[in-house]
């Protein structure tokens, strides 16, 4: 059984309703889960982890979160080696420029990404994303 890490931030409910989702399909594929906030985890809690997944949703000008997010995701990208990876979030304006960015990064580190970033607009229980969403937890299962 694969031990998976669904980290997030998230300043309302979207992010969160989704880091729930993935959880549970990873969960439903047969994996042992956390779910956990991005403020709690740091480079040390990588290793017991098979896979790992980050959501965080667009800020400001297309960024990730920058005072909570950012410092973590900057500190733990670099130990995800051979870790198998996914990554959401949610926007509300912008189209989602800041996961097509997040993506990017994360395959020029080379991170066994094991799906293109997940990104709704404005996620809600029922949204199209959520086939995708599902995707995700199982590959990282």
């Amino acid at each position: 059984m694969s031990k998976v890490a669904v980290v997030f931030w998230t300043s309302g409910d979207h992010t969160r309703a989704m880091a729930e989702f993935v959880a549970q399909a990873a969960r439903g594929a047969g994996a042992d889960v956390d779910l956990l906030e991005a403020d709690g985890f740091s480079a040390a809690d990588v290793a017991q982890y098979d896979a790992l997944a980050f959501g965080c949703p667009a800020m400001g000008s297309e960024v990730l979160e920058e005072d909570v997010f950012q410092p973590m995701w900057d500190e733990v990208k670099e130990v995800l080696g051979g870790k198998k990876v996914g990554l959401f979030g949610s926007y509300g304006w912008g189209g989602g420029e800041w996961m097509r960015n997040w993506t990017e990064e994360a395959q020029g580190l080379g991170l066994n990404l094991v799906k293109d970033g997940v990104a709704a607009e404005e996620y809600e229980e029922g949204a199209a994303e959520e086939a995708d969403l599902q995707e995700l937890g199982e590959a990282l299962a």
